[in-house]
């Protein structure tokens, strides 16, 4: 098990929202499930959060929890195999050709433009 300072060295993704309701900014680390707290100014905000990471990693620790490690960029081959109907593949294959680029790349774009449909929850 990890003490708390290598725990609060890990690069855990922060979160930090403004309150439109009650003012300052709501922040949280998403992956540390209720590590969330509050400030005025964003820069009390991360503050308060630091502060909240630790009480979080502590009552983990002193509870026996498990505590996740961080997600990353790392955990993803960014490859995926994808089976699909033969006429769709013609016309992807059609349409790529058409922009004269690849098909790999026309489908990143297709995904992309897509993806940037949906916002974050």
């Amino acid at each position: 098990m990890r003490t708390i300072d290598e725990y609060m060295r890990l690069p855990y993704k922060a979160e930090i929202i403004a309150d439109l309701d009650e003012g300052g900014y709501v922040a949280s680390y998403p992956e540390l499930a209720g590590c969330i707290t509050c400030g005025e100014t964003m820069e009390s905000a991360v503050a308060n959060l630091e502060d909240a990471k630790r009480a979080w990693l502590e009552a983990a620790i002193e509870e026996g929890l498990e505590i996740p490690e961080p997600e990353s960029a790392n955990t993803y081959s960014g490859q995926f195999k994808l089976r699909i109907p033969k006429s769709l593949h013609k016309t992807l294959a059609e349409h790529s050709k058409a922009e004269g680029i690849s098909m790999n790349q026309y489908c990143l774009y297709l995904l992309t433009k897509n993806d940037a449909l949906y916002p974050r929850a």
